[in-house]
């Protein structure tokens, strides 16, 4: 999953219990989206033979790749179960994800309503939107965790789902049909690893490497068509087949909403879904979402062809999280860059450009929290504080093995050649073991790779982008002074359960009357949310220096209104990578190697 974080740019297995269980029964699932007017999904599952060991439905608490606590138990509306009769079955909550069937053995139907993510307020962890439902008369996007439940031991149970909708809509979907016309899903973990989009969209089809690749489209106002985005992303899609040699899918499909929102992307085996903000089709435009769609593309790889044990069947009843979140997206993100460096599609400058970005995000929150603890953390809030960084230091630390391994294999194998033999040694259906694979990553490469994840991934020790890139002949300076004078906000924004916080803050703003990690709620009496941080940021961006503008925070319960002024620092070009000039032969040759697939 890949969030559009922001940033002010003007300054400095535990397998779940219910999954043990062999599956008997089939579940077939009915949704009706004819009858949208509540904007509630109203859900009927047809189930026969339970037992007493199936007596829990169970909502999803989580969904694998977003990180985040969903319980969407907290969005059912109502929930009863009937008999072959049609006599009510008595059902009880007993907890926040989970009703009980009083007799499960005479249920044979379960119907109930539940409330899309999007339009429904809450107080904490609201699901990221591209990983939520949505209903609208014109549209509908179904993330499975969103709308279906499972009986307790049945979350490898087979599905199908019956979808009613208005017979002029389209479907993007990865998921097969049936003769019956039902989408099918082998298990529960695979209808939460295939969302469908459906309503009044674009489609454009392809193929790269094999694999169909189809795009269905969202655009509240039709500005932005599928045959455009897939024009823009097919020398992206092309460098992708490059990078990776063949698709491990023989058909992908990516489905993209566009309504006013910025949210950002979220991951699957087989497709990946975007939640976007409409704009103007312009070149800027397409090339912001053609590299998001590189990053999720990647994932294709890991975690689906890589992945640990703790995430080969899912829990969704306790989130479960894994060291490796620095495989599953730090590598990626490294990867959607590389494969465009590589494919001719993107300039060093570029690539070197994004790295100093990677940078410059990382100092801005805690440099001394590990990439192991980020993963074993990123359920927590205090994990949730420094979620964004997995994006930033773990692709940092991917480049930085990627050297290291073309160094010790002099330039025949770098970190792209150990993905693709690890991903041909596991895929899909065989998960390796949590706590062996650094061992194992090790093993296959070089010894000195474990003193490399014991130094960056598993402590915090400083990375050293001036020893490894000067070995591509590529010199590194923290700070570069220019002697050019420019308006600054002097401080950051974090984000942490739908929440944002300031932090880095300037001296001249503690002066004010601001402290670090004080929750930001308005700026000029705007509230200060995800929806409109962007628009705030625009407005910051074009004050000079010694304009005033007001905030209000929230400290140790009480709101603080604060009036801040611009202010005026030397531009420092911050963390300046560019090829020396001097670069000996040697290092000439390992960047030769470095910029191409092996």
């Amino acid at each position: 999953m890949k969030i559009l974080h922001v940033l002010f740019l003007v300054s400095a297995t535990l397998f779940s219990p219910f999954a043990l269980a062999k599956p008997t029964l089939p579940l077939l699932y009915e949704v009706n989206l004819n009858d949208r007017a509540d904007d509630q999904f109203k859900v009927t599952l047809h189930v026969d033979g339970l037992t007493a060991d199936n007596a829990i439905y169970q909502f999803a608490a989580t969904a694998p790749g977003t990180y985040q606590i969903m319980d969407i138990g907290r969005y059912v509306r109502s929930f009863k179960a009937f008999d072959k009769k049609g006599r009510e079955v008595k059902t009880e909550q007993v907890s926040t994800n989970q009703w009980k069937f009083e007799k499960p053995e005479v249920v044979r139907t379960v119907q109930y309503s539940i409330a899309e993510t999007w339009d429904t307020p809450i107080n904490e962890h609201k699901p990221y939107n591209m990983c939520g439902t949505s209903i609208e008369n014109d549209h509908v996007l179904i993330n499975g965790q969103g709308v279906f439940g499972f009986p307790s031991g049945l979350q490898a149970a087979p599905i199908d789902v019956k979808i009613d909708y208005p017979a002029d809509w389209a479907v993007g979907t990865a998921l097969e049909k049936n003769a019956k016309g039902y989408f099918t899903a082998a298990n529960y973990d695979r209808i939460v690893d295939s969302p469908i989009l459906l309503g009044r969209l674009t489609k454009a089809t392809t193929t790269v490497a094999g694999a169909q690749v189809d795009v269905y489209t969202y655009s509240k106002t039709d500005k932005i068509k599928s045959d455009q985005l897939l024009n823009n992303m097919q020398s992206m899609l092309n460098a992708a087949g490059q990078f990776l040699k063949q698709l491990p899918v023989k058909r992908y499909t990516f489905l993209y909403h566009f309504e006013d929102q910025e949210w950002g992307a979220w991951e699957h085996s087989y497709s990946s879904e975007y939640a976007m903000k409409e704009g103007d089709f312009t070149k800027a435009f397409a090339d912001n979402v053609t590299s998001i769609a590189a990053h999720e593309f990647f994932h294709v790889v890991t975690p689906l062809n890589i992945h640990s044990e703790v995430i080969e069947q899912f829990n969704f009843v306790t989130p479960t999280p894994s060291e490796h979140l620095w495989l599953y997206e730090g590598v990626t993100e490294w990867a959607s860059d590389a494969m465009q460096l590589r494919g001719q599609i993107m300039d060093l400058p570029t690539y070197l450009d994004e790295l100093s970005q990677k940078i410059d995000y990382d100092k801005s929150l805690d440099t001394t929290y590990s990439l192991s603890k980020l993963g074993l953390t990123c359920y927590t809030n205090e994990g949730q504080r420094q979620y964004g960084n997995i994006y930033a230091r773990g692709a940092l630390v991917a480049g930085l093995l990627d050297i290291r391994l073309l160094e010790l294999s002099n330039g025949k194998r770098g970190l792209r050649e150990v993905v693709n033999e690890l991903a041909a040694t596991y895929g899909p259906n065989k998960a390796f073991p949590e706590k062996d694979f650094f061992a194992i990553f090790a093993q296959k490469t070089y010894p000195e790779i474990a003193d490399f994840f014991n130094r960056y991934v598993k402590a915090t020790e400083p990375l050293p982008f001036k020893e490894y890139y000067g070995k591509l002949g590529i010199s590194y300076l923290p700070a570069v002074p220019t002697g050019q004078k420019i308006a600054s906000v002097g401080m950051r924004p974090s984000f942490n359960n739908n929440k944002f916080y300031l932090t880095k803050l300037d001296d001249a703003l503690r002066k004010a009357g601001l402290q670090e990690d004080d929750e930001w709620l308005t700026y000029n009496q705007q509230p200060v949310t995800l929806e409109n941080i962007g628009k705030i940021q625009r407005e910051l961006m074009q004050l000079k220096a010694g304009d005033t503008y007001d905030v209000t925070v929230r400290r140790n319960g009480q709101e603080v209104p604060v009036k801040n002024a611009i202010l005026e620092k030397e531009l420092i070009l911050r963390y300046k990578f560019e090829p020396d000039p001097q670069a000996t032969p040697q290092q000439v040759q390992l960047r030769d190697a470095w910029m191409k697939n092996l």
